[in-house]
């Protein structure tokens, strides 16, 4: 069993991790804060992941367009 970890995977979880920290401290963080009772703060939490439904979106919506336009803009 290989378990080796290649440059890739790492750069690919390192971004990850720094995404998911961005996320909790930038996004979450303040929505919890901003109310005082627990109900209201879990469902404060619960409709953050609507915010990054829309990140991982627009970032994928992004990526997609690189890929699909690099070859006429690349060369």
């Amino acid at each position: 069993m290989d378990l080796s970890i290649s440059s890739t995977q790492l750069v690919l979880i390192a971004a990850a991790v720094v995404a998911l920290v961005a996320y909790v401290t930038l996004v979450v963080a303040p929505a919890w804060s901003s109310y005082g009772r627990l109900w209201e703060r879990l469902a404060a939490s619960f409709l953050t992941l609507y915010i990054l439904a829309t990140f991982l979106g627009v970032g994928l919506g992004i990526g997609f367009a690189v890929v699909w336009f690099y070859d006429k803009y690349a060369g």
